[in-house]
């Protein structure tokens, strides 16, 4: 036997899986495309038994590629069927006009597409025993059986999603909210569409069964005034009523189970609904408080309480270019070697200088300076901080921090004894953003100036 072949344009995922697995039922072959640009480039090389086209798609639309497949000899004759949410007698007449043979609805009924396949003879006759009507369309997966639990709604269990973390998070809880409710809408429709086929399946036999028991059992007319022979017995008309009755009970049965499990199923949906929205609230939360901190370190004002968990006495954010200890870092140096002296302290105060890495623009020649905020990060000569690198640890201070040192070394008799220290680049106190198509140098310096700062520290005397 000659295998067929379909073709459906579809920009929609779900909506060509849907429509192949009804044709791959009646051993037709499918081939799929998600434009129709990618269905005419198809076509040159393929010629399929017909073709099902959607009609709003990105680029493209079907009614242009209809018209487009018909002007072509080579394809022209190739049965297309489109299929929308559009309705109306005008657009039916537009798509018929440009060439198409008909029109189904977005949400396609398994025996609409065995109309049109029987019209376009690329099935056997339906009233044949190779093809009943009424039967069930596969939805892909093999109905439970009897007295199984439903499925259980699968939701992704990775930590992400349970808990909020700062680099595994979703990307919004809206999409973890859609994902869950395609995947219940889609499970729910498919079992219906598959009860609903074989209860009508079921049906039809024994309606069949039925009226011809019906059938037997009358008296032919004709024969009436004849006269009566002793009726014949026929145990098997019994036997057709209790099978009747068995199908019947059986059927009941199973509506009532599918019934349970779609209870079950908007009770998993409930429970995941009430989780997502939970997981948001958290979300906001952590984003929040992320943000307040960025914005406080980004600003060089830290609460004393914040300080004080990092094990801080104080910080100062320095300007690109600047030296570090020099202006206004040497007033909070200043303050906090007087609250320290006030309190009675003695001990060591490390006073750590860190560099923050800049997006810059220039070259070693002529110098460095800082790029224009819109920027792309990419197009930055050099990420880093060239006034910093280039000096030693006696060059960061000025005239002004050296006095001031001598000053409350001699007025706290020894007590206070403040030493410079250079830090790591890699102990940030802003994390860098991510190296992403986009990056403007705005967005990279924000964290450089969070970054290139002076740090107290003190440590009692032992």
């Amino acid at each position: 036997m000659v295998t067929k072949r379909a073709l459906i344009v579809d920009d929609s995922k779900s909506a060509r899986a849907f429509l192949s697995r009804i044709l791959t039922k009646y051993e037709i072959e499918v081939d799929t495309a998600e434009s129709a640009e990618q269905a005419i480039e198809y076509l040159g090389g393929q010629r399929p038994d017909v073709i099902f086209m959607d009609h709003l798609m990105p680029g493209m639309d079907g009614f242009q590629a209809v018209q487009i497949i018909k002007n072509n000899p080579r394809t022209a004759t190739i049965p297309i069927m489109m299929y929308t949410s559009q309705e109306g007698e005008l657009y039916v007449g537009q798509a018929r006009a440009l060439g198409a043979i008909g029109v189904l609805p977005k949400q396609i009924q398994p025996t609409d597409v065995s109309k049109v396949l029987y019209q376009l003879k690329l099935i056997p006759d339906r009233r044949t025993d190779e093809q009943r009507s009424f039967e069930a369309v596969p939805t892909g997966e093999r109905p439970a059986p009897a007295g199984a639990a439903p499925p259980a709604l699968r939701v992704p269990a990775t930590p992400a999603a349970d808990e909020p973390t700062v680099a595994g998070l979703p990307a919004t809880a809206a999409e973890l909210r859609t994902l869950i409710e395609a995947i219940v809408r889609e499970h729910s429709t498919a079992s219906r569409r598959a009860i609903t086929a074989h209860f009508d399946e079921q049906a039809a036999r024994l309606i069949e069964n039925v009226r011809g028991a019906v059938q037997d059992a009358s008296p032919d007319p004709l024969l009436a005034t004849a006269p009566r022979a002793a009726p014949a017995a026929r145990p098997w008309g019994w036997a057709v009523a209790i099978a009747a009755l068995i199908a019947g009970t059986a059927l009941g049965v199973l509506w009532w189970r599918q019934v349970e499990a779609n209870r079950a199923l908007g009770a998993q949906l409930t429970v995941a609904r009430a989780q997502s929205e939970s997981l948001t609230t958290k979300i906001a939360t952590f984003e929040a408080a992320e943000a307040a901190r960025a914005e406080e370190i980004a600003s060089g004002v830290l609460a004393s309480r914040t300080l004080a968990e990092a094990g801080l006495l104080a910080r100062a954010l320095v300007p690109y270019g600047e030296m570090p200890l020099a202006n206004d870092r040497l007033t909070v140096v200043r303050d906090s070697l007087a609250k320290l002296a006030a309190g009675g302290f003695r001990g060591e105060v490390d006073v750590t200088t860190y560099p923050g890495r800049f997006c810059l623009i220039g070259n070693a020649a002529e110098g460095y300076s800082l790029a224009p905020d819109d920027t792309p990060v990419s197009r930055c000569d050099l990420i880093g901080n060239p006034a910093f690198d280039g000096t030693r640890p006696a060059q960061r201070e000025s005239l002004a921090f050296a006095n001031l040192v001598a000053e409350s070394r001699r007025e706290s008799g020894g007590a206070i004894d403040v030493r410079v220290a250079t830090g790591n680049a890699d102990d940030t106190a802003l994390a860098y953003p991510a190296l992403v198509n986009g990056l403007t140098a705005a967005e990279w310096n924000r964290a450089g100036y969070a970054n290139n700062r002076v740090e107290l520290r003190a440590r009692p005397a032992p």
